[in-house]
């Protein structure tokens, strides 16, 4: 019987399509971004990985990529959705918000380690122009695996975003040098430099104008026929043709791409083009880093680890060191400034793509960014690592304050929070909001800091002893605030406090109305049941958005609150426990 023979580009597709498949739940279950799945996989499936055994064990050809080269297209595709990514991402107004920090430590960061390193490698031997492309390109950090272990609100993550954000602003002039640079990297006059820049630079204003009146109806029409083929259509179109665009006059096609991004961004479609692009960035994505992963040859990294594992500390190191002391210069704290470099240390996915432009505009050696793309991917593949050492660097540096030291503040009256989770959290915020001094404390270490890294006045220690709210100023404080998630610990702990502040405002998060009760029982001033509130918000929400006016809304919500407190009091009151019923619905 004749079987059809399978293409190799069939094949190699079924290889990735496979390894995405196994790579993204498979990391997304341990919490670890997929880029570093995909270089691994790359590296293993790759010729120098599994595919060197192919010809001693022909059946390992049905799992190897059979001609890497083949996957070269697909793989700048990938750069082109990244970028483009990039742009939908970006806008005035989030610039706007943190300007001082975005083109004031961004810019600082970005150019005092570009010049650091570049003068470093231009040292040792590499030219000039080559050495500021790889000196720019090792000074970018990771967007993608930086903020999802930042996050964006606390200390760290803010000074995090702003260098990251300047970064990608930055691509832009960045990528348009090297492009421009590309057809001449190796002629000693200028004419063909400027005719590029002058044409390349009329491109991009007529694309801004054009694209401010042609974007907006273009996605609107597409919108209309609520087609999502059309709309992926649409979207596509605007990113290749903008690239080819761009490369017909001499620039990288990412220019092009990162341009389009920026200019849909300013329109109302952003966020459907940014949703419905997602699953190709991500896939195209896989694959430029799959082909970055194959580019590894293992025995090149044996024979060079010296070399490579000196390079990797070395601009590790430097990075960290500059990222920190620019954040002390801006009055960051020890421990913020001390995270916030070391996570921030090792080079990007960026980093590749600066170093692919600069390998085509021939003013890095092949054999150079193939050393320097091994660098950047043992950086990204230890990331996660250098968060975690980051953080336990950050905790010796400058610890959190014990209760030894807040004894001697009790002076201030200050409002003690119990309990500092996601609720706790938000009771703080509030509090500062209005200026009202606090203390939280909780017996978890890590969520006491986590807290204190996040600006937090939080304190580690076991409310249940009279000794630590002693020290916490219990005598002198205006209210004590319960939002733990334990059933007979808050009750236990409203009954202690209770018995000995008979005065005392005790405010506590209740589950649901008959846990209020308990609490009420138990001696709290107010018990506020969650389930309750979940339904008061839906319930304003929902007569707002059918035309009620807001003002009779609100008062009508405070009406209904009042009444349910008033008679979960009267439940508390009663000396028998109210029966459990069968209904989790609030009465």
């Amino acid at each position: 019987m004749h079987h059809a023979e399978i293409s190799p580009l069939m094949k190699d597709a079924l290889v990735i399509l496979g390894a995405a498949g196994i790579v993204i739940p498979l990391f997304a279950r341990f919490r670890v971004t997929p880029i570093i799945g995909f270089i691994l996989v790359g590296l293993l499936v790759g010729p120098y990985g599994l595919g060197r055994a192919v010809e001693a064990q022909p059946w390992l050809g049905a799992i190897t990529i059979s001609d890497p080269d083949s996957l070269a297209p697909f793989a700048e595709f990938g750069i082109i959705l990244l970028l483009f990514a990039i742009g939908l991402e970006l806008s005035f107004n989030r610039l706007w918000q943190l300007r001082k920090l975005v083109f004031g430590l961004g810019a600082l960061e970005l150019l005092v380690i570009g010049s650091l390193l570049a003068a470093a490698l231009s040292m040792m031997g590499q030219y000039w122009t080559g050495a500021i492309a790889l000196g720019l390109a090792l000074a970018f950090s990771s967007t993608a695996l930086v903020l999802p272990i930042s996050g964006t609100t606390s200390p760290v993550g803010r000074a995090a975003l702003s260098m990251l954000l300047f970064e990608d602003i930055m691509i832009v002039p960045i990528i348009f040098l090297l492009g421009a640079l590309a057809p001449f990297a190796q002629a000693d006059g200028l004419t063909g430099l400027i005719d590029t820049l002058w044409q390349g630079a009329l491109l991009i204003v007529v694309m801004m104008v054009a694209g401010r009146f042609l974007l907006p109806r273009l996605f609107a029409q597409a919108a209309r026929t609520k087609s999502p083929e059309l709309f992926l259509a649409a979207s596509l179109l605007v990113v290749i043709g903008a690239s080819l665009a761009t490369a017909f006059v001499g620039l990288s096609p990412i220019v092009g791409a990162l341009l389009a991004g920026l200019l849909i961004a300013e329109t109302e479609y952003h966020s459907e083009v940014e949703g419905i692009m997602e699953p190709f960035k991500g896939l195209a994505l896989g694959i430029f880093l799959i082909t970055v992963g194959m580019s590894i040859n293992l025995q090149v990294v044996w024979d060079h680890l010296g070399m490579i594992l000196a390079a990797t500390v070395g601009v590790l190191v430097l990075k960290a060191i500059v990222t920190g002391v620019l954040l002390r210069l801006m009055g960051a704290r020890r421990s913020t400034a001390t995270e916030t470099g070391i996570l921030m240390a090792s080079p990007a996915e960026t980093s590749l793509i600066v170093l692919a432009a600069a390998t085509s505009a021939m003013l890095v050696q092949p054999g150079t960014a193939q050393f320097w793309q091994i660098v950047t991917a043992i950086g990204l593949m230890i990331t996660p690592l250098l968060a975690l050492l980051g953080r336990f660097i950050a905790r010796r540096v400058e610890p959190a304050p014990s209760l030894d030291e807040i004894e001697g503040d009790n002076n201030t009256p200050r409002t003690i929070v119990i309990g500092f989770g996601r609720v706790g959290k938000l009771v703080a915020q509030m509090l500062e909001k209005h200026d009202k001094p606090y203390v939280a404390i909780d017996f978890d270490s890590d969520i006491i800091e986590n807290a204190r890294r996040e600006g937090y006045y939080a304190v580690f220690g076991n409310a249940m002893r009279e000794d630590v709210l002693a020290q916490l100023g219990i005598d002198r404080a205006p209210a004590v605030i319960l939002t733990m998630d334990e059933h007979i610990f808050a009750q236990r702990m409203v009954r202690k406090l209770r018995a000995k502040h008979p005065d005392m405002p005790i405010i506590a998060r209740a589950r649901d109305s008959f846990h209020a009760a308990e609490l009420y029982r138990a001696g709290a001033s107010t018990a506020v049941p969650e389930t309750l509130e979940s339904s008061l918000q839906l319930s304003e929400a929902a007569l707002v958005d059918i035309g009620v006016p807001m003002g009779p809304v609100i008062a009508s919500i405070h009406e209904k609150r009042d009444e349910f407190r008033e008679h979960i009091r009267e439940e508390g009151a009663l000396e028998t426990k109210p029966k459990l019923r069968t209904s989790t619905a609030e009465s």
